[in-house]
């Protein structure tokens, strides 16, 4: 199996992904860059965190136009598996790959610090070795984390079970005081359709190695190898 991370002028966060792929999950990685389409016969997609484009007229708006993303649509299109981290999550939504969007968070300051997350799904190729009701620390790094829909749509999250991940407190519950940034019902990660595409604003790439502080994010990325290695 291979990975792709992609990069983007304003990533930041694109060797931190790489060194858990290569270094921590031992798996072949790749950089692609913003401008190509090739997408070097990878497997599985990273779409990581930062600035894309200095963040200019709103986070992701013009990284969905980079040659690199059109590869991305039809590779998600065709069952690939892409997940977008913070930056990234912003980057699928205004791609239209996952539905809804961010904004700036309710208390319109810059948010960095460690959060709680409850695993809402195992079912998925993101969150197969986590289970349901699960509390994973780890931690945030946004401006614009505040993630909304229409309620129809909210509705239909939670019916089709693509709530990945919502904030909560060390204890698991959903309370408004453990929503860092005013996200609708505490969300922090969402899937789309086919569950093959995951975006969430915690960062698991900080969050891979217990020298981090914690290392809950790597059985995102173990989750990823287990389903690549059965498709």
């Amino acid at each position: 199996m291979k990975f792709g991370v992609l990069v983007f002028p304003g990533s930041n966060c694109d060797h931190d992904t790489q060194h858990v792929i290569a270094e921590v999950a031992h798996q072949p990685v790749t950089f692609l860059w913003h401008d190509s389409e090739d997408l070097d016969g990878a497997d599985a997609i990273i779409v990581p965190g930062g600035f894309a484009y200095g963040d200019y007229l709103r986070t992701g708006a013009i990284a969905r136009f980079s040659p690199v993303m059109q590869a991305v649509k039809r590779f998600a299109e065709s069952g690939g598996l892409v997940l977008g981290i913070c930056n990234g999550f912003q980057i699928l939504t205004e791609a239209g790959l996952l539905p809804g969007a961010l904004m700036r968070n309710s208390g319109l300051k810059y948010i960095c610090r460690q959060v709680y997350l409850r695993v809402e799904t195992a079912q998925s190729p993101f969150t197969n070795q986590l289970a349901k009701g699960q509390v994973l620390r780890m931690p945030i790094g946004h401006m614009e984390g505040n993630y909304f829909c229409e309620p129809d749509l909210l509705r239909r999250l939670e019916t089709e079970d693509r709530i990945a991940f919502r904030y909560c407190t060390a204890a698991g519950d959903i309370t408004a005081e453990a929503n860092p940034n005013g996200s609708l019902s505490n969300v922090a990660g969402i899937l789309n359709e086919k569950r093959n595409v995951l975006g969430m604003m915690p960062h698991p790439d900080r969050s891979s190695e217990v020298l981090l502080g914690s290392a809950d994010g790597w059985k995102v990325f173990a989750s990823m190898v287990d389903a690549l290695a059965t498709y």
